[in-house]
């Protein structure tokens, strides 16, 4: 596949993946900001305005139009917020795509943010925040980011807090937009079955009049932390949920394989370690994972289960078992190739559609200004050793470094921090 980018005399970044015959197209309009941009007053805006986007432009003056036509095309579309960047996308027929363009390069220059339908989605907001108040597998992450990083904004949640959300005003969202949603940090791409030639005029005509103001940077993280901690959220659930969490390396860290690699080892698939330990051999675990998020300038190794409440300590010793065994241990050459072949298998998996590859490409170009192609990613992975693997553990998995956060109606705590201190 070849990657095809061009730049906009305003800057606006663009990224056509053009694949002839593929069974649809993806328009993909990426933005570099979300809730590590916010200050505390602010806290849950970037994900409030993305709602907005959706709720009338001054050529499609309402959400059901917006809605209607989208669904007249037979389209999905979506949006979504995170901590570094705000997605907007349609998906659908190759022979809409222009149409897709016009649509979503309205919805980001022309939206009009109504004050009614600010005072509505107030209540839609409060509503998914109480919704994920109600689910104790993202309640545990809410849990861990505090503990983990104290009050900045990567400690915050993304969709922000009830009285923020009551409180933010119309005069709120333009300051924010006129702020972050610039030329130079928009990134446009387009997936799919498509002709490059008018694709790239389509996306000239509906982003050419993007403000070419530089976009408001983002506070550096601190990642400071002297000694293990933990959190504990008491909730009455019939299931104890956990998140162990180690600092880590950052976006495009030369490590980044072989931490990918080592996730892939203790909690990816169903012949991973944790996932054999705890729910083939204890039988008190139904999910266990182990993830490698990184951000721009830092990053985190976390392993999420969700386990019987009256077994919490004696898995606990056994999570801590097993990131000793990984350190002090070289992985064993089969399971090494056994790891290899399935991280690069679920890449390509991962990358069988038009928003799979619209999402890859245009993430990288976003936060890095360039991308590594799936055929330069499987060399990484190729290249890493058992010894990059037990050097990593050993960098990642240190007791100083430790956040422990636990949801659920957990009746004795005592021991868990001297338990992480043994790392």
């Amino acid at each position: 596949m070849k990657i095809i980018q061009k730049k906009l005399p305003n800057g606006l970044r663009i990224v056509m993946a053009p694949q002839a015959d593929a069974a649809t197209a993806t328009v993909l309009v990426l933005v570099g900001t979300g809730s590590k941009y916010e200050t505390k007053k602010e806290s849950g805006l970037s994900h409030f305005l993305e709602h907005m986007y959706f709720k009338g432009t001054t050529i499609r003056p309402s959400a059901r139009i917006i809605s209607e036509a989208l669904d007249n095309l037979g389209a999905v579309s979506n949006a979504f917020t995170s901590h570094e960047y705000t997605g907007y996308y349609a998906k659908g027929n190759p022979a809409h795509v222009d149409t897709f363009i016009d649509i979503l390069g309205d919805i980001y220059m022309n939206s009009t943010f109504p004050e009614k339908e600010i005072e509505k989605e107030k209540g839609v907001i409060i509503e998914e925040i109480n919704m994920y108040e109600d689910m104790p597998q993202h309640k545990v992450w809410d849990t861990l980011f505090p503990l983990m990083y104290g009050d900045q904004p990567v400690a915050w949640p993304v969709i922000g807090n009830k009285e923020n959300v009551l409180s933010f005003t119309r005069k709120d969202f333009l300051k924010y937009q006129k702020e972050h949603y610039t030329a130079s940090n928009t990134v446009v791409v387009v997936a799919g079955s498509f002709d490059v030639a008018v694709v790239q005029q389509s996306i000239k005509k509906a982003f050419a009049a993007l403000s070419k103001e530089k976009p408001k940077a983002a506070k550096k993280v601190s990642d400071k932390q002297t000694e293990p901690k933990s959190g504990v959220f008491k909730k009455t659930t019939d299931q104890m949920h956990i998140a162990l969490s180690f600092r880590s390396i950052p976006f495009n860290h030369s490590d980044g394989a072989a931490v990918s690699l080592l996730s892939t080892i203790l909690g990816g698939g169903m012949s991973s370690r944790l996932f054999l330990h705890l729910r083939e051999e204890l039988g008190a675990a139904y999910y266990v994972r182990a993830e490698q998020d990184p951000f721009l300038d830092h990053g985190m190794f976390t392993i999420t289960a969700g386990i019987d409440k009256n077994r919490y300590e004696e898995i606990m010793k056994s999570i801590v078992a097993i990131l000793k065994e990984i350190k002090d241990t070289k992985v064993p050459a089969e399971e090494l190739k056994k790891v290899k072949e399935y991280t690069l298998g679920m890449m390509r998996l991962g990358l069988e559609s038009s928003d799979s590859i619209a999402g890859f490409y245009g993430t990288q170009i976003l936060l890095k200004g360039e991308y590594k192609t799936p055929e330069q990613l499987t060399k990484e992975y190729m290249k890493v050793t058992a010894d990059d693997i037990q050097r990593v553990a050993k960098k990642i998995f240190v007791s100083k470094h430790t956040n422990l956060a636990v949801v659920g109606s957990i009746e004795k705590e005592s021991g868990i921090n001297d338990l992480l201190k043994s790392l």
